[in-house]
């Protein structure tokens, strides 16, 4: 690689607890692309202070009485699951700790990077999701209408055809 040319990235968007298969498909991209992954988790309790030019803030906690101005670190817990998800799959591998909005700091992070494109799951089923979906907004919805790189959503559990939507379930359309 040369001084004009940077490295290719894919930017995945991780939560504790998502399923490894929004992983495991970040990877393959990653892997044709013959780009970094880059796994991003966003503290939604947080917004940014200040951006550096890689991509990574500093932040600060909404709540006033939490501590100052803060680098904040990305949860090793989920590091070390998303090393051990990944350990075969032979891709490089990258983490940031984002602040604010969950689509907002994907898609800055896209920018700075120049990624590829983002990767982002489907929330799981049930109506307290479809509810919290239906009023905030999907993290995919939002980054498809505010981005100009694919995003590519990865379905957590897809609803057979011919079954209700969960959303249809308690009437709102």
């Amino acid at each position: 690689m040369n001084d004009h040319q940077q490295a290719r990235s894919i930017i995945v968007g991780v939560v504790p607890g998502q399923p490894d298969a929004v992983l495991l498909q970040a990877a393959r991209f990653a892997r044709r692309f013959d780009a970094t992954l880059v796994c991003a988790n966003v503290d939604l309790m947080c917004y940014v202070v200040h951006e550096h030019p890689d991509g990574s803030v500093d932040a600060r906690q909404i709540d006033p009485d939490m501590a100052d101005i803060t680098a904040p670190s990305f949860d090793s817990g989920l590091a070390d699951h998303i090393r051990r998800v990944l350990r075969g799959e032979q891709v490089e591998v990258t983490f940031r700790q984002l602040a604010g909005d969950s689509a907002d700091a994907l898609g800055r992070l896209a920018e700075t990077l120049q990624a590829e494109m983002i990767v982002v799951g489907t929330r799981k089923q049930g109506i307290g999701a479809s509810v919290r979906e239906y009023f905030g907004g999907s993290v995919a919805v939002h980054l498809v209408h505010r981005q100009n790189r694919c995003v590519v959503v990865v379905p957590i559990a897809p609803v057979p055809a011919g079954q209700r939507l969960p959303w249809e379930e308690v009437g709102v359309s």
